[in-house]
């Protein structure tokens, strides 16, 4: 894609009209459109705030993250940053304040979040990127963002099933994963 045609998808990105209900983003110029997430989602974001104190943490829900270098606007399901630091208005995080993004995989969104989103986040060096993936019952913690592009990834990947602890080192936390939920006929995929 060429940077005028990417100016032209971030102006139309900006300018949409969403209906209520739909949740769009911007991936490497490609505006994505998906309907809204199911309760076991829901319950499982809402796990994952209420384990970060609202002292110490922005647990910011439906919050864009500027991502320019990549033509991308990802709204990661959970963005932690630090109470205190980033902007206190405005529609785009930057990312040097993020300290962890969080995706909770849905049977429409498994190739963006394994693949898509990987590699944006870690060209972004957003430092720590959780997928919980209540389609296999696990989670995956990412760190150590590398390289550039859609070939930048992360170095550090481990896998945790739902009910065994996530150590988030980088946050000095440890994430309880007993409360997270299943989808229910849904076909298992194949992403680690």
């Amino acid at each position: 894609m060429t940077a005028v045609d990417e100016r032209r998808m971030m102006k139309l990105f900006e300018n949409l009209d969403v209906p209520d209900g739909v949740k769009i983003e911007l991936l490497r110029g490609n505006i994505v459109m998906m309907a809204g997430p199911d309760v076991v989602h829901n319950d499982i974001v809402e796990a994952v705030v209420d384990q970060f104190p609202r002292k110490m943490w922005r647990r910011l829900q439906t919050q864009d993250v500027a991502l320019p270098q990549e033509s991308s606007e990802p709204q990661p399901d959970l963005v932690l940053v630090e109470r205190g630091t980033g902007p206190g208005s405005g529609r785009l995080m930057p990312p040097e304040v993020i300290r962890m993004v969080v995706e909770v995989v849905s049977k429409t969104s498994v190739d963006h979040d394994y693949v898509i989103k990987r590699s944006i986040y870690a060209a972004g060096r957003l430092p720590v990127y959780l997928i919980i993936d209540p389609i296999v019952g696990h989670c995956v913690l990412l760190t150590e963002p590398t390289g550039t592009g859609e070939t930048a990834d992360y170095q550090l990947q481990s896998i945790f099933k739902f009910g065994d602890p996530v150590p988030l080192d980088q946050l000095d936390a440890v994430l309880d994963t007993h409360e997270f939920g299943t989808l229910a006929n849904v076909r298992r995929h194949l992403r680690p």
